[in-house]
């Protein structure tokens, strides 16, 4: 029990310094506090942000590690050992490794983290060195800065905002878990897999609410979905607040069917 408290508390520093390093950053979006002779200080700051988030969030990776595998050593009888159960077996791995990836990708090219414009050469346009990258540190909303510009090639780039950053770990891992349970659940009970979609496609509006409105303006019409569009742009926390929930408790559920009634998992994995 005392090793699962221990995951548990390195989750939450993690979590805690992460929103407190976005607090502390947000004091130097100030326009008048940017100025020609604070850009060096500022830069170094923003190099430190990154990396400081970087180690929370290596941080927070290790908690949840220590977290499952305490669950599975003491084998109890809840729904969260289930869920570590489930998750720890090679099959279960591999399935949680791919939709990681998978959906990590797919929300980097809709949240525009991964830019692909065939149009525009981003040598003539704006003067960029292949291959080079740098860290604009000012000025825009809480969690959107530092941004790290990156040009790959002269069509693909990345551009790394801190919000969407942490946005895209946090749905992809709850995607990726919510996969894994689902192959296995799908085998006890066909709900677990339509539970498990509903939370994927929900979690699609958080990397990029305006892409529904793209989708259906396909189908809608131009004037109809460009408002679609601008609606779904203004709902986007709406989006965020529904669609983690869900692949939060979608888990839950699924496990559900894989317990027995004194509280054990129904199938025996083996790693």
């Amino acid at each position: 029990m005392a090793s699962t408290n221990k995951g548990k508390k390195i989750i939450i520093v993690g979590f805690v310094s992460i929103a407190i390093l976005f607090l502390i950053y947000s004091r130097y979006q100030d326009p008048e506090v940017f100025t020609p002779s604070a850009l060096e200080s500022i830069q170094r700051i923003a190099l430190g942000f990154y990396i400081t988030m970087i180690a929370a969030i290596g941080g927070i990776g290790l908690g949840i590690y220590k977290y499952q595998k305490n669950k599975i050593d003491e084998q109890g009888k809840d729904i969260l050992t289930i869920i570590a159960i489930v998750t720890s077996n090679l099959k279960s791995r591999k399935i949680f490794v791919i939709s990681f990836i998978g959906y990590g990708i797919f929300f980097s090219l809709v949240s525009g983290t991964l830019v692909y414009q065939p149009e525009i050469n981003f040598v003539t346009h704006y003067g960029a060195t292949i291959p080079s990258g740098f860290i604009a540190p000012c000025c825009d909303d809480l969690g959107y800065m530092p941004k790290i510009i990156i040009y790959l090639t002269e069509h693909i780039g990345l551009q790394i905002i801190p919000i969407n950053l942490i946005l895209q770990i946090i749905v992809s891992y709850l995607v990726a878990i919510n996969s894994a349970i689902a192959i296995n659940a799908y085998t006890i009970s066909k709900k677990g897999r339509s539970m498990s979609s509903i939370g994927a496609a929900t979690g699609l509006f958080i990397a990029c609410p305006t892409c529904a409105g793209t989708f259906l303006s396909i189908f809608i019409g131009t004037a109809s979905g460009i408002g679609l569009s601008i609606l779904l742009t203004q709902l986007q926390t709406l989006f965020i607040a529904l669609s983690i929930p869900i692949l939060i408790i979608t888990p839950y559920i699924m496990a559900k069917k894989l317990q027995n009634s004194d509280g054990s998992c129904k199938i025996n994995f083996k790693t």
